[in-house]
């Protein structure tokens, strides 16, 4: 099933208590990101100061919007260690996000090794929908699946509990 940014903004926003989001790659190849990844790579930098020059409407928004209301967006990160460049640079944009009411902690995948961890990167809305993001091999995003069973639910649920609460918080897990 194809997602645009749309149909997924629309699903956030009828969260009314969480949306947490649990990432497992080392890499991604999401289709617009890899300008701004290139250009991290060859040394531009952002301006935080400058809010107008990094801040992205559909998403921080979006984000900001969301924990305005009394939602709480979580993300968790699995990473390999010593991090890849991908990681590297997600971890510098990460401010960004953060900087909208996200939370966002970070794990090193051997402090995982006791985890069951799922096949795929999922998001889960209040608790009760399911939808789990499947990527190629090269980190191309491939379609979505969504499932409202509440035995998958709980696990995805209690699966990311077991990360967030190992996991370092972005303020102090250095790259």
């Amino acid at each position: 099933m194809s997602q645009s940014l749309t149909e997924f903004a629309d699903l956030l926003r009828q969260c009314e208590r969480s949306a947490v989001h649990l990432e497992t790659r080392d890499a991604y190849a999401v289709p617009g990101e890899h300008p701004a990844f290139d250009a991290w790579l060859a040394g531009e930098r952002k301006d935080w100061d400058d809010r107008s020059s990094w801040w992205r409407e559909d998403w921080h928004g979006l984000i900001q919007s969301m924990t305005a209301k009394g939602v709480v967006v979580h993300r968790a990160r699995v990473v390999g260690e010593p991090v890849s460049d991908y990681i590297r640079w997600e971890h510098y944009v990460t401010h960004g996000n953060v900087a909208c009411g996200e939370q966002v902690r970070w794990l090193p995948r051997r402090q995982a090794s006791d985890l069951l961890l799922p096949g795929n990167d999922f998001w889960l809305f209040d608790g009760k929908l399911v939808q789990f993001n499947v990527f190629d091999g090269e980190g191309r995003w491939m379609h979505t699946d969504f499932t409202d069973d509440a035995d998958v639910a709980a696990r995805c649920a209690d699966m990311f509990e077991a990360v967030w609460e190992r996991a370092v918080p972005h303020n102090k897990y250095n790259v």
